[in-house]
């Protein structure tokens, strides 16, 4: 029996992979540590978290209704300026970036159920991609990707710290969707945000899954509900 789809869209934090206790300090903390080893002068530590949290959360906020990302790059860039921090000619910003998420990478986990089922999807031929909402730039998350094990399995991942819109504008999906050439409804888009994914996939067209394995309350209709992705190998027969 084949697969009911010809192409499956999976979104990636809490879909694919655990995010863990998430915590900003750890990490602010590891970049401190790395900038004294080069002897860099360092404002005050919970000055700079405080303040970082302050931008970061506006950020967000407004990234809600715009659909524009918010980046933390560019948050620890105004950090570096506000605080007159020495460290160009030093240290470069890349280096910075990679201690920072070096540390938040460290509560990552890939749930146990997602390596064996995207081994089946891929002896079954579907094509896989990845289209994820992030704050990371885009060549952090290509390195937790890589770091992941997981990359063989995609054709293509999309992020949208480097694009101009965040999901659910239909711009990213559209992305998707040229990347598979494929047409909407034989793409099967997996995600746990009732609205970014569910949502903002059905308004282009795209099949939907919600993975929702904390049996959530949402007043939405996807093509299935999941709790955990094994179910997404039960779509087989059952459509078959």
């Amino acid at each position: 029996m084949d697969f009911s789809f010809k192409a499956i869209c999976f979104d990636w934090a809490h879909t694919l992979v655990d995010l863990g206790e998430e915590n900003d300090r750890k990490p602010l903390e590891k970049v401190f540590d790395f900038l004294q080893t080069k002897q860099i002068l360092l404002p005050d530590f919970e000055e700079c978290l405080a303040k970082s949290r302050e931008l970061f959360k506006s950020m967000i906020e407004l990234s809600r209704t715009t659909h524009r990302e918010a980046r933390y790059e560019e948050v620890l860039q105004y950090l570096l300026f506000y605080f007159k921090v020495p460290w160009e000619g030093q240290v470069t910003l890349e280096e910075i970036l990679e201690v920072y998420y070096r540390e938040v990478f460290q509560e990552r986990q890939t749930f146990p159920e997602v390596v064996p089922v995207l081994n089946q999807l891929d002896q079954w031929g579907v094509s896989m991609g990845i289209v994820s909402n992030t704050t990371n730039p885009v060549a952090i998350k290509e390195m937790e990707l890589a770091n992941s094990g997981l990359k063989k399995y995609f054709d293509f991942a999309i992020y949208s710290s480097g694009l101009p819109f965040r999901k659910p504008h239909p711009s990213i999906f559209q992305l998707a969707i040229k990347h598979f050439q494929l047409r909407p409804g034989e793409i099967l888009f997996v995600g746990d945000s009732p609205s970014a994914d569910i949502l903002g996939a059905q308004g282009v067209g795209m099949k939907t899954a919600w993975i929702n394995r904390k049996k959530a309350q949402a007043d939405i209709c996807p093509d299935y509900e999941l709790e955990s992705l094994e179910d997404l190998l039960r779509i087989h027969w059952v459509n078959a």
